[in-house]
């Protein structure tokens, strides 16, 4: 069994390496600060949950909006569901997924499908490679928290 202290050591690297690579930013830890001293802790956790609960539903629609025949793609509604998605992530201090958003922009508005597709990829990439961290972020700090109540 891992020490407290070892937990969180892995706790505080993982946060860095999210902060190193661009998945997060200053958003984020302000956040984060939310939830300490909060009179309602977990906060946080549900705040992300409905994030990333929401952020997979958009990626779905924009997804059925753009395998549409070119004639019949709603880039108005492309465009406002990535709106949508660039706000929550600027939101919760997505970075990556943000950027994505922001990179996307471009073919939408020049109704260029093919283009639409590779953006969509790569802000989907970017998406679960955020929501992968998120949820190891949320299982250490739980594990950290069991352990302190049980000291």
């Amino acid at each position: 069994m891992e020490t407290i202290t070892e937990l969180r050591a892995q706790l505080h690297a993982h946060l860095a390496s999210m902060y190193a690579t661009g998945v997060v930013d200053a958003y984020f830890q302000e956040l984060q600060a939310l939830d300490e001293g909060s009179a309602a802790p977990g906060y946080v956790a549900e705040v992300i949950d409905i994030f990333l609960n929401d952020g997979d539903s958009i990626l779905r629609d924009i997804d059925g909006l753009l395998n549409q025949p070119l004639a019949e793609v709603d880039f108005h509604k492309v465009d406002a569901m990535v709106q949508q998605l660039k706000g929550s992530s600027s939101t919760v201090g997505a970075k990556k997924v943000k950027l994505a958003c922001m990179d996307f922009q471009q073919f939408y508005t020049a109704k260029n499908k093919k283009q639409c597709l590779m953006a969509l990829a790569v802000l989907k990439s970017d998406f679960c490679e955020l929501r992968n961290k998120l949820q190891t972020l949320m299982q250490l700090e739980q594990q950290v928290a069991s352990l302190d109540t049980m000291w």
